[in-house]
């Protein structure tokens, strides 16, 4: 519902992907293409350090249905099933892999103009549960998310956040790691012309009395470049350009350098092509 509250994983998250989305610190490549009937195939690969690993995923869509698979280097296969508008408002999905024949899940969400329900349960004899709920308007919102294990009978997380969203500005705080972190979150946007935007993150653990904190901008050079930077309280300084060489197609240089240690700058490069 585009009047209703995001999801309780939206909470925070324009300033999220400002200050770390797209960097990599690896070579990376990705294909996709994209087709007229309905089915779409990605290959990704990835080389770090001396490693090289990948897979290819295909997507399939017809009618309200839509399929995912993908499988990897590793001979992994997974596999999502995905109905829209199983009743109003609701979507429904299926994943399992393979080999694990521990890892089916069933997933649903409701929206509703009021509100977001996110819900998923194990599909094994003893299941993980997972419930995450929003309330309030695209402007306004407050969630809570919960995961219940039911082999040892506890919580494996307990979250809660509120966020405050306009155009020009976002606002959150989340209470994660069961109620042990307060993440408090801002992004600003100085010139929606050129797309200069400023976010800054602070941590603060409630059992240590640590703080950390991240501060980032992201900038248009021009309508096909984009440049991001982040400065973090632990000396690490991160630069990003990205350019859209072609529709779709993007070239992403990354680069991070600690400044308390000796080692050499992380690089990485990045391509997504889309023809």
């Amino acid at each position: 519902m585009t009047d209703g509250p995001a999801p309780f994983s939206e909470i925070g998250r324009r300033a999220r992907d400002l200050l770390s989305k797209d960097y990599n610190y690896d070579q990376k490549f990705i294909l996709s293409l994209p087709s007229s009937t309905g089915m779409g195939i990605t290959a990704t690969g990835v080389k770090k350090d001396q490693i090289f690993f990948g897979d290819v995923s295909t997507q399939y869509r017809c009618g309200r249905t839509t399929v995912d698979m993908k499988v990897d280097t590793y001979s992994n296969v997974s596999t999502k099933v995905t109905l829209d508008n199983v009743l109003h408002g609701t979507k429904a999905a299926i994943s399992f892999n393979v080999p694990d024949n521990k890892s089916g899940k069933l997933d649903v969400h409701y929206f509703h103009h009021r509100a977001a329900i996110n819900s998923s349960i194990g599909l094994n004899p003893t299941p993980l549960l997972e419930v995450a709920a929003a309330v309030g308007s695209k402007d306004i919102a407050i969630g809570a998310e919960i995961g219940f294990e039911t082999t040892s009978s506890s919580f494996t997380k307990c979250n809660a956040g509120i966020s405050f969203n306009k155009p020009d500005f976002s606002a959150a705080l989340i209470l994660t790691d069961k109620g042990q972190t307060v993440k408090a979150s801002y992004l600003h946007s100085v010139n929606p012309v050129n797309g200069t935007e400023i976010a800054a993150e602070m941590t603060h653990r409630l059992s240590s009395f640590e703080n950390s904190f991240s501060i980032g901008s992201t900038h248009k050079v021009d309508p096909l470049t984009l440049v991001k930077t982040r400065f973090s309280d632990n000396g690490k300084v991160a630069i990003l350009s990205q350019r859209e060489w072609r529709p779709k197609s993007l070239v992403t240089f990354s680069a991070e350098y600690d400044t308390k240690a000796s080692n050499a700058p992380k690089l990485g490069l990045a391509i997504t092509l889309k023809p």
